[in-house]
């Protein structure tokens, strides 16, 4: 039998010289981090894979990265932001099965004013076959999230379903809106 694992993908900084710069930058770490610490300690294995580019993310890229790691019937998957665009595309796509599919202020809205690799990141059409081979689908969003972050999540949450978690005053999950790098909502979602 296939053990219980988790893979998070990270969300998508603005520009190459902020995401560059291991001080400064914050796509792979916000509350990724610590629930990796908090995963692990109950006997999960945790990936936070960094993914290719993530400034100007490329689906190839970052599938050709993904597909190298161990996906099964009893993985969590979980996206932040641009991260849930890609993981939702990839299960689209390759028709996996797993067991829980987590999305973080999930983004699928593309910026007219980001035109370019961005742009052509989001826009694909959500499998309405997803649910099907997911046990269980979950979406975190907040009261004070962007419109266009309310947008996409009824985006996928139209497609896929789910149980949608608001919290207050968490923004896009992001340490600046939260405040903390602990989320112990996602740590209970996922035990």
């Amino acid at each position: 039998m296939e053990t219980r694992n988790c893979i998070i993908i990270h969300g998508c900084p603005s520009n190459a010289e902020k995401a560059l710069d291991p001080k400064k930058r914050t796509y792979d770490k916000h509350w990724i981090p610590w629930t990796k610490k908090a995963l692990e300690k109950n006997g999960i294995e945790t990936l936070t894979p960094r993914m290719p580019e993530p400034w100007q993310p490329d689906y190839q890229a970052y599938k050709n990265l993904f597909d190298e790691l161990h996906v099964n019937e009893q993985t969590t998957l979980i996206g932040h932001s641009c991260g849930c665009a890609f993981l939702v595309r990839w299960l689209g796509e390759t028709k996996r099965r797993i067991d829980k599919l987590i999305l973080v202020a999930p983004w699928k809205v593309a910026n007219a004013s980001r035109v370019g690799p961005k742009t052509e990141f989001y826009t694909f059409d959500v499998d309405p076959r997803i649910p099907s081979r997911v046990n269980e689908i979950v979406m975190f969003t907040a009261d004070n999230e962007e419109e266009d972050g309310k947008k996409s999540l009824k985006m996928y949450y139209d497609v896929l379903g789910g149980n949608v978690i608001e919290l207050k005053g968490h923004g896009h999950y992001c340490l600046k809106d939260m405040g903390t790098e602990e989320f112990p909502g996602l740590i209970q979602q996922i035990l």
